[in-house]
């Protein structure tokens, strides 16, 4: 037989006809049309021949230009060169001589010399532990603690019985030496001395923009003594500088504080179109001055007139602080409940006498400005005070309007608008 290579003719470049492939006769493994049908056992071996016929090289015929081209040669493992395989040519892939395997034919895997270890031939339970032997159930005894020996069920005392009270008081516990001195927190100094509040104060402490006897305290928590020197750096003068105090005349259906039951919190009349026109203050409106602006005191949804707006601590521990004297003055319009006219005494019941919430009020200034309007001068807020007061000795308040808070007016202020603090203005 002659080994060398059938070689297929180049195809012509210029003129000629093209000579095309002849067909490849059938395959050799396809069965004619008359054999019997194979069986499963022989099924299971054809399972991956490989695909015959136009679907094994489907798209081949597309590309005239590389049916005459030279096929690529495979070398065999002799190094010499094997001729193209030709479709259909490949048997199936013997698996040599093991037969098909049927279900639960696979045995065990051997793991080494261990034999395998048979379903429940070992309970979990029963696994030695060294040589300690298996324990049984309640065989577990008491762990000992100690030279403390067991105690039975019982005999352990009721708690209450535990420890008895022998009747004498409790020692007093030592007194801290950092409060004997005398010392205070410096962030509550600096709100004494009117520098700032104590929420500022702790701020400009982190910040090291305070000074204690010319030394420089940045640890909160700090304690200085009544006769220290505390000073605020430039820096947060500057800063204190900055903040602004406004005068807004609030109209009626504006809450003082946080927006509630659908209703706008006065803040949001603080533009620039709702400044007063005759404002006497130099100051330049900026969009910061609405950044941390909070009502230093509060007045009702029905209540109207000076209400104030400050980004300084000290102002707002000045008018709304617990120990605060700063007196506000009210202009109230009432009717008296079923038309009697207020008698002297029960005017004198608002002047003093009066108790809210189980407190005594603070002396009053009641007096008539008017016949059907009085004049209450106050030096403290409690909630819906003047209403509440009114109610108590028989009269219904119908209008309410803050005209003063210390040395400030509300004056020509129009409702709706508002105006900065003038520097020379003291509350």
């Amino acid at each position: 037989m002659n080994d060398t290579p059938r070689r297929r003719p180049p195809a012509p470049t210029r003129a000629g006809t093209l000579s095309l492939k002849p067909r490849a006769a059938a395959p050799a493994n396809l069965a004619p049309a008359d054999a019997a049908p194979a069986t499963p056992a022989e099924k299971a071996r054809d399972w991956r021949k490989p695909a015959t016929g136009a679907g094994r090289n489907r798209g081949k015929a597309s590309f005239p230009e590389q049916a005459n081209t030279e096929p690529v040669r495979r070398t065999t493992d002799a190094g010499g060169d094997r001729s193209p395989r030709q479709e259909g040519d490949r048997p199936a892939r013997p698996f040599g001589d093991r037969p098909l395997r049927q279900d639960g034919e696979r045995p065990a895997r051997p793991y080494g010399d261990r034999p395998p270890r048979a379903a429940g031939d070992r309970p979990r339970d029963e696994r030695p532990r060294g040589d300690r032997p298996p324990r049984q159930e309640g065989e577990r005894p008491a762990r000992p603690q100690g030279d403390r020996p067991a105690r039975p069920d019982g005999e352990r005392p009721p708690r209450h019985e535990r420890k008895a009270w022998s009747g004498e008081p409790r020692p007093a516990p030592a007194p801290s030496p950092l409060r004997d001195d005398g010392s205070i927190r410096l962030s509550k100094r600096m709100t004494e001395l009117g520098l700032c509040s104590r929420r500022e104060a702790d701020e400009y402490i982190e910040k090291g923009w305070v000074r204690v006897d010319g030394r420089v305290v940045s640890e909160l928590g700090s304690r200085v003594k009544p006769g220290q020197q505390v000073e605020l750096d430039r820096r947060g003068q500057t800063v204190q500088d900055r903040r602004v105090t406004i005068l807004l005349n609030k109209p009626v259906g504006y809450v003082s504080g946080q927006a509630e039951d659908g209703y706008q919190p006065a803040s949001v009349l603080i533009t620039a179109d709702n400044r007063w026109a005759e404002d006497p203050s130099e100051t330049r409106y900026l969009r910061s001055h609405q950044n941390g602006l909070a009502p230093a005191g509060r007045l009702d949804i029905d209540s109207t007139g000076l209400l104030v707006l400050t980004q300084d601590g000290r102002i707002a521990k000045l008018l709304i602080g617990e120990d605060s004297a700063v007196e506000k003055e009210y202009l109230v319009r009432v009717r008296p409940v079923g038309g009697q006219p207020l008698a002297p005494e029960k005017l004198d019941l608002l002047r003093h006498g009066l108790t809210l919430d189980g407190r005594q009020l603070k002396p009053a200034r009641v007096s008539w400005a008017n016949e059907d309007q009085l004049r209450f001068v106050l030096r403290e807020g409690r909630k819906r005070q003047i209403r509440r007061m009114c109610e108590l000795v028989g009269l219904d308040v119908t209008g309410l309007k803050r005209v003063r808070i210390g040395s400030v007016v509300l004056g020509k202020l129009p409702p709706g608008q508002w105006r900065y603090l003038r520097p020379d203005e003291r509350f």
